[in-house]
């Protein structure tokens, strides 16, 4: 299936998370990943958001997202505008609801990347256009995507797999994590101090899910629960505008760092590491296994490009 003939169903919906979203609708973005990919392994280029303007607001800074929408959207021959809290008036003189709709009459979609969930959902409320989740203090759908791509390139298939979160496990990894792979049937695990457990709502929505599709979820402060996991997955120990707590969070989350041993306590010795990036080497993560042959972090990173534009190609009218 090539991207452009992609007779996408998705046309003007919205990715604010993946939970309204059915399994087979995700493998079909993941699909359109897999293959434009492919496309820009072979060296070709395409031209499908010609004419087309996507305003990219960011309340957080970023690398990874920042580059894949404006190289993803750019290379296509589209026109990305960013926008950060200097550039605009969002949620501040102009309420996020003016800003919707003023940016709806202007553009073809919008990415919003900031702190607060309901920034997101009242963009896509009142814009009228596409509007996707680069990142809230609640959710992260564009990564999550990546992730599962990078374990299906690396295993070959998705269901059956088991995945270990290790570290804040109410953070938006954590929480994004547990609902993808509850939809593709992966067991999913949480490695975490008891004061940073996920909250009971996120676990019951995704728990069905998991029933559904056969796959597991635990949370638990034992390091048993890494045994069998195929990849150990973590992130920083402090999220962005949580830095005043550093000093407790490190040496609450010490314990829970991914090292040589926990590695070796899956018992596994193909496990891979992944984590989203930017890293704190020496924190939730050794230098040994960031640069082992087990972690796939790079390519876990390209993958959130190509995920990106699948997204896009999957949404954009």
């Amino acid at each position: 299936m090539r991207a452009e003939e992609f007779n996408s169903p998705f046309k003007g919906r919205s990715l604010l998370n993946w939970i309204d979203w059915k399994p087979e609708e995700i493998r079909q973005i993941l699909q359109i990943a897999i293959q434009v990919k492919k496309e820009s392994r072979a060296g070709e280029v395409h031209q499908r958001f010609l004419g087309k303007t996507i305003a990219l607001i960011f309340e957080k800074r970023s690398t990874r997202t920042r580059s894949s929408f404006e190289t993803a959207f750019g290379e296509e021959g589209g026109h990305p505008v960013f926008m950060s809290t200097d550039d605009i008036q969002l949620g501040e003189k102009e309420s996020v609801r003016d800003t919707a709709r003023v940016l709806g009459r202007m553009f073809s979609a919008i990415e919003f990347r900031g702190f607060r969930q309901s920034y997101v959902e009242e963009l896509a409320a009142y814009s009228g256009i596409p509007v996707i989740n680069g990142l809230t203090d609640e959710f992260h759908p564009t990564q999550v995507l990546a992730d599962v791509m990078t374990l299906q390139e690396h295993f070959g298939h998705l269901k059956g797999l088991s995945l270990c979160f290790c570290g804040d496990g109410r953070n938006n990894m954590a929480r994004s994590l547990m609902l993808i792979c509850a939809k593709f049937g992966i067991n999913f695990s949480i490695f975490a101090p008891e004061q940073l457990f996920p909250d009971s709502k996120i676990i019951q929505i995704c728990r069905p899910i998991a029933e559904k599709s056969g796959a597991s979820i635990t949370v638990s402060p034992e390091i048993s629960v890494v045994k069998n996991a195929d990849c150990l997955y973590t992130d920083v120990w402090v999220s962005m505008g949580e830095e005043p707590l550093k000093d407790e969070r490190t040496k609450l989350l010490q314990p829970y760092q991914v090292n040589k041993a926990l590695m070796e306590a899956t018992g596994k010795p193909d496990s891979i590491f992944l984590h989203c990036l930017p890293a704190v080497k020496g924190q939730e993560v050794t230098e040994d296994v960031f640069e082992s042959s087990a972690s796939k972090v790079w390519d876990q990173a390209e993958n959130r490009k190509h995920t990106i534009k699948a997204i896009m190609l999957a949404l954009i009218k």
